[in-house]
């Protein structure tokens, strides 16, 4: 029941997140082409502790949009879109802040990204082993 309740939030939320900035969008009028032309890049990014997905129950989930501009209810969309165009959208490629010194307490934290980056479909899970060690990793993607 908990994974289907978490997967039934992802999708409402990825939803939103893509329909969201395409609903306003008025078509272009007949013989003229639109203004601009973008992939989409939304995501959906939630965090719970838990040593995996199935043992963690969401805690928190925030939008990010990154095209055609930063948008979204992450708390750094701007930076946050910067860091995943420079790592072009591989999350495992993020950097670690190299001034963070984190405790070796071990508290996992579990982050997931379900979206659609430059027009292609994100599905993306991992376990830090504490908030620290998350917070450290690409400093504005997972600061949520």
């Amino acid at each position: 029941m908990r994974n289907t309740a978490r997967w039934a939030a992802t999708l409402g939320l990825t939803a939103a997140a893509v329909c969201g900035p395409l609903a306003s969008t008025a078509p272009a009028a007949p013989g003229n082409a639109p203004a601009s032309l973008y992939a989409p890049s939304a995501l959906v990014l939630t965090t719970g502790h838990g040593e995996s997905v199935a043992l963690a129950a969401p805690e928190r989930a925030v939008t990010l949009v990154c095209a055609p501009s930063a948008s979204g209810t992450h708390p750094a969309a701007v930076p946050a879109c910067a860091e995943l165009r420079a790592a072009q959208g591989d999350f495992d490629a993020l950097e670690a802040d190299s001034g963070t010194l984190c405790t070796r307490e071990y508290d996992p934290v579990v982050v997931t990204v379900e979206g659609v980056w430059r027009g292609q479909r994100v599905s993306y899970e991992r376990t830090f082993s504490n908030e620290c060690v998350k917070s450290s990793l690409g400093a504005s993607v997972f600061a949520f």
